[in-house]
């Protein structure tokens, strides 16, 4: 019996592609399944598109599965924290809001906060919904601690992420991976052997003359699809009906001032740029429709908006946005880039590799590829998407500029039809709608509706148990607690000081 089960067992992995997903991928596995043989392939010649400077909070809980700090990643990769997204000039020009990762005021009888707010609104009563979160109130005064492990109320719960250096993070993971057994071959795949009976990937041949077999082959070699699509055919949904940006372009500069503990999405006439402050650096990039302005405009557009000088050359790159129809084929899984791209508006580049690999091991296979293993995770996949998806294009359908043919373009193009659902319960009742597979939780929609200025029709009626004088002292409790606790928190940069050394 024993020797049946081993023989069933996937015992090799191929790995195609390093950077950013293929090391997490590794190290991730190497980690959760020590009986695998992981070899993973990439080449010092290919260059890596480096996205992720930017994530959301998952990231913490992905490396300290594998048993690291967040001290460890921060003094690795010169990272500095991030407690949200500034957004400036999204819903008009000199207009910001801010999305925190955390909670806003509080929720009573199980009815939500903001329903409060805005019975308070309707009468006058209400400071700035931001006001009533510490996530909020620490990043904008440029504050920050760890949030307490046993807060003592909803007021005080909030999380954080980080902005690290990509390539850093990715030779972390590498060493990491290698550690853990993974061996590293330094090639160019020439050719993607698949087997005469069933189609599966048998083998890869490099241009070293080694060829290099598994059971199971993960593709994250990026934008190509080797794998996944030149090998496979999986097939891919181009979203560009609903999301006009198609380019980037991006370049480091000097850091002149003390990071902030927040990413700033500046929107313009033709996009939006992503400024993000590391210890030893800032990274910049602008996110354009080439409809709208060419590559050379573009660059010029970023230089104009970038402070400090630059130290690297324009790097730009094209994208679709969309999906791999089938993320996976037979035995080929796809994670990161190979499985698709959207924008990273809400830093969720990384955050698509860890949930891919996270389904990934939660179905992980054995050697007869079970097809219903593979349609579950390819569903999943899907409507996590997706999902992420509505939100990217929630940020350009709530705007209210109109003041270039870019931002007059959108007003007038459809959204997805849950998107659309979604927006209208929120308009009719307030009601946040959340559906499975879904990484931004109804607090971030809150937070996009708000900072639009986008307000229910009509409040939950429990709010009126309340007597009005008594929801107004409350709510002047809660600000004034939230700046208390704003006052003794020290600076973003006196934390780092302490914490990463």
């Amino acid at each position: 019996m024993e020797q049946q089960i081993s023989d069933s067992r996937v015992q090799k992995v191929v790995i195609v592609g390093g950077g950013t997903a293929g090391w997490m991928t590794a190290a991730s596995l190497s980690k959760h399944y020590q009986h695998l043989d992981i070899t993973l392939i990439e080449s010092s010649d290919i260059g890596t598109v480096g996205v992720g400077e930017a994530t959301i909070p998952s990231i913490r809980r992905f490396y300290r599965a594998l048993g690291l700090t967040d001290q460890d990643v921060i003094k690795a990769t010169q990272g500095t924290c991030k407690l949200g997204i500034e957004f400036k000039n999204w819903h008009s020009t000199n207009d910001t809001f801010f999305h925190p990762f955390g909670l806003y005021g509080q929720n009573v009888q199980g009815v939500s906060f903001h329903h409060y707010w805005l019975k308070m609104k309707k009468l006058g009563m209400a400071a700035d919904f931001a006001d009533y979160s510490l996530g909020c109130t620490l990043a904008m005064n440029d504050k920050f601690t760890t949030p307490s492990t046993k807060p003592p109320s909803e007021l005080s719960i909030f999380d954080w992420a980080l902005h690290f250096d990509a390539s850093l993070f990715a030779i972390m993971m590498r060493q990491y991976a290698e550690k853990n057994g993974v061996t590293r071959v330094d090639a160019k795949i020439e050719q993607v052997e698949l087997k005469p009976d069933n189609g599966f990937i048998d083998a890869v041949a490099l241009d070293n003359g080694n060829r290099v077999g598994g059971d199971l082959f993960i593709d994250c070699s990026g934008f190509k699809g080797l794998l996944i699509e030149q090998a496979l055919g999986a097939g891919y949904e181009d979203w560009s009906q609903w999301l006009l940006c198609d380019r980037a372009v991006a370049m480091q500069s000097e850091l002149v001032t003390d990071a902030k503990p927040r990413t700033v999405s500046t929107a313009h006439e033709s996009g939006w740029q992503w400024t993000i402050p590391l210890r030893h650096r800032q990274g910049n990039g602008l996110v354009y429709a080439s409809p709208f302005i060419s590559d050379d405009e573009a660059i010029q557009v970023l230089k104009n908006n970038i402070d400090g000088p630059l130290i690297t050359e324009p790097n730009q790159f094209k994208f679709v946005p969309g999906r791999r129809k089938q993320a996976w084929v037979k035995n080929c899984v796809s994670i990161g880039l190979a499985s698709g791209f959207l924008e990273p508006l809400e830093s969720t580049s990384i955050a698509m590799i860890e949930t891919g690999i996270e389904k990934l091991r939660m179905l992980f296979p054995d050697k007869s590829m079970n097809q219903a293993c593979i349609d579950e995770f390819n569903d999943m996949t899907k409507l996590e998407w997706e999902r992420v998806r509505d939100f990217i294009v929630l940020h350009y359908h709530l705007s209210g500029r109109t003041d270039s043919e870019f931002w007059r373009h959108i007003k007038t193009a459809e959204i997805p039809e849950t998107l659309q659902h979604k927006i209208n319960m929120f308009k009719v009742r307030g009601h946040l709608v959340k559906y499975r597979w879904e990484i931004f939780q109804p607090v971030s929609w809150l937070a996009l509706y708000n900072g639009n200025k986008i307000y229910p029709e009509h409040y939950d009626p429990m709010v009126d148990n309340f007597p009005t004088e008594y929801l107004n002292e409350s709510f002047k409790g809660m600000r004034d607690a939230l700046q208390n606790a704003m006052a003794k928190t020290p600076s973003h940069s006196e934390f780092l000081q302490q914490f990463a050394v």
